[in-house]
């Protein structure tokens, strides 16, 4: 039991935090309901001290929360399987990180349920490219604006991936409706031809469409096979079961996914009743170990999943680390960035997969002047 690894008066030494800023590979333009994205990010980075060991990772808890931490002894922080006790899960990564350094593991092998995946080389893991936002709205030209975005798409193809998120619902407020969906669709044929018929599509209208607007470019694209459909509309028990029955009579088969930011607390009810197909619960937002706990339950009901992470420096390589404990563990979701002080550089993306390094803890390389001098600047730290 991973518990047993920790000495018995190993106590929780210090706990130092800081928001570390990082940039996106590209400008991400808008959404159905936002404008520009830009470029910037930020890491909310936090080091532990156990034992000598640092453990780096994201965290929340506020300078207060931390001061009441400190000293804590190390084992009370885990449960026996390694999983973070749930009163301390708001400094888990960190403490995976360090649990994972101390055994000489990655953290996904903490926890795989395939003892091949554990001692790989690396654990590949199927990811998609979800940069493509509305980054054509500036160009007047429709031939143009199609043509930017597959651009964008190729970008990616061109980088490793072979699987592809489309951002939709223009005419939900920066176009005009009806030539806004046309848009849509004409990118979703575009991003087609570049991802061939072996990649994976998945469109996300950001609750952006309605009922009817959803079954029109289902119907429009039907030829197009589309994986899944994503935020369609907000939330709604009455519209997705009509949703499955449209789709069920016209032989339609693509997943509905839904669950990321304030997803209705009955989502899963409707998943284990069959109405959702994918559930994405952002992997910061619910948390390393209560995916590891849902996954299993998903799992059991047949459920696929497909934790959200858009703009998070340290949830593109956390998520990875539970689909080795995770059948229905579907993608990462691929957000290219770069934080200076952390170097992701290990996890490589190829053929349409992260290879994610069998490297102990999360397998990062973190600057410890860098991060210390961050820290002095403009963080705090609890002893």
């Amino acid at each position: 039991m991973s518990a047993m690894w920790i000495e018995r008066d190993w106590k929780l030494e210090s706990i130092e935090w800081v928001e570390m800023p990082g940039e996106r590979k590209r400008f991400a333009g808008k959404n159905a309901r936002l404008g520009h994205h830009g470029s910037g990010v930020v890491l909310r980075a936090c080091r532990i001290a156990i034992a000598g060991q640092y453990g780096y990772g994201w965290s929340k808890l506020s300078e207060v929360e931390a001061k009441a931490l400190i000293g804590m002894p190390a084992r009370q922080l885990f449960m026996e399987d390694g999983r973070v006790q749930p009163e301390y899960r708001c400094l888990e990564c960190p403490l995976l990180d360090w649990l994972g350094k101390l055994r000489g593991k990655p953290v996904y092998a903490l926890f795989a349920e395939d003892a091949a995946a554990a001692s790989a080389p690396f654990f590949a893991v199927p990811c998609y490219d979800t940069s493509l936002y509305f980054d054509e709205l500036d160009i007047a030209d429709e031939a143009g604006a199609i043509a930017h975005m597959q651009a964008e798409a190729q970008q990616g193809k061109d980088a490793g991936h072979r699987h592809f998120k489309i951002k939709t619902g223009r005419g939900a407020r920066h176009m005009e409706l009806e030539r806004g969906t046309r848009r849509d669709i004409a990118v979703i044929r575009a991003v087609r031809e570049v991802a061939g018929p072996e990649g994976k599509l998945m469109i996300d209208a950001n609750n952006g469409y309605n009922l009817n607007l959803t079954k029109r470019v289902l119907e429009e694209t039907a030829d197009v096979g589309l994986y899944w459909i994503e935020e369609v509309f907000h939330e709604d028990r009455v519209l997705y079961a009509d949703l499955k029955q449209w789709m069920d009579k016209r032989d339609i088969r693509v997943l509905i996914a839904d669950g990321e930011g304030q997803a209705s607390p009955s989502l899963l009810d409707w998943a284990f009743e069959g109405i959702i197909d994918v559930v994405q619960y952002d992997i910061m937002g619910k948390g390393v170990c209560n995916w590891l706990e849902l996954g299993a339950k998903l799992d059991a009901a047949g459920v696929k999943s497909a934790p959200h992470c858009y703009g998070g420096p340290f949830g593109v390589y956390a998520m990875g680390h539970v689909a080795s404990a995770i059948k229905g563990f579907q993608f990462i979701e691929w957000d290219a960035m770069t934080v200076p002080g952390l170097d992701g550089s290990r996890y490589r993306l190829r053929d349409g997969s992260i290879e994610i390094p069998n490297s102990p803890g999360f397998g990062l390389e973190w600057d410890d002047g860098y991060f210390s001098r961050l820290v002095s600047d403009k963080g705090w730290i609890a002893l």
